[in-house]
């Protein structure tokens, strides 16, 4: 146990092992038509619960460091406390789920919380937050893998392209994700918009099961980060490829493998890298 900060903000803390932030995994890179296999870093992310008091308030995916640092600034700009100096303790807790980093308040502030959480409501766009066990967090992908599906590198980058090219929000606001659903020899058949990555796919779930659109005819296309949360969504819709403009992360990497997802990231173009389940990518 240590103690964190200066003066009256000092705080109890117990530490747990820390985990990486990054991990190494194997990609095949298309770059100006050739397609190579190559390493790169991807980002870990890992089920983060806070608890005050023993009571589950929010779960977040979240790079596992800096914790202590996380649960301060969380417990402060959500308004749970007005002073650091109202944190008793902060013990950080390692599950094979995820961590728990369980904080202790003084005794009139830890019942104004426990009065509040009754009528909680979560902020826009955060993804988990909310999610009151790391066990929903961490939840299984639905399997895809048994889809057919395919797709080439021109019709990777007509996606990539026509998403961007709809995004009328974006194009007036320069501020908001866009999802859409391509479905090969057809094109990019929906686009919907959001300031949340997570929000802008709910949206286009929603959208493509009120078209009669099957999920696993399509390929879901994002302008965001893939993230665990990410591909559960996309999993829930039944697509069994992915395709991003930036790089995913670790956690999302396994989840799309065990799965049986395509993901293919770091879409910029003609350039795209597959990261699992290559076979449906037809060069």
């Amino acid at each position: 146990m240590v103690l964190v900060g200066s003066g009256k903000s000092k705080v109890n803390v117990i530490f747990a092992d820390s985990r990486a932030t990054h991990a190494p995994v194997e990609t095949i890179a298309f770059r100006g038509g050739v397609a190579v296999r190559q390493s790169r870093s991807v980002a870990e992310e890992v089920a983060i619960a806070f608890s005050y008091g023993g009571s589950s308030h929010a779960v977040m995916m979240a790079t596992p460091d800096d914790l202590v640092d996380f649960a301060v600034g969380f417990s402060l700009s959500e308004g749970l406390i007005d002073d650091a100096s109202q944190i008793e303790a902060i013990e950080i807790v390692r599950d094979e789920m995820g961590i728990d980093v369980q904080l202790s308040l003084v005794e009139d502030v830890d019942e104004k919380l426990r009065a509040r959480r009754r009528h909680m409501m979560g902020p826009v766009g955060c993804g988990l937050c909310g999610i009151e066990s790391l066990e929903q967090a961490v939840r299984a992908v639905r399997p895809v893998m048994s889809s057919t599906l395919t797709i080439t590198p021109g019709e990777i980058a007509s996606a990539v392209a026509a998403l961007s090219e709809q995004q009328q929000l974006n194009q007036i606001t320069c501020a908001v994700h866009g999802a859409g659903f391509f479905v090969p020899d057809q094109g990019l058949v929906l686009v919907r918009e959001d300031v949340g990555r997570h929000n802008a796919l709910d949206k286009l779930c929603g959208a493509v099961v009120a078209s009669g659109l099957a999920g696993s005819s399509g390929v879901v296309t994002v302008t965001s980060r893939l993230s665990i949360e990410m591909i559960q969504k996309a999993g829930m819709l039944g697509s069994p490829i992915i395709i991003a403009i930036s790089a995913p992360t670790a956690y999302a990497v396994r989840a799309a493998d065990e799965a049986g997802m395509t993901m293919v990231a770091v879409a910029r173009g003609a350039d795209f890298e597959i990261f699992t389940h290559a076979h449906r990518v037809i060069f």
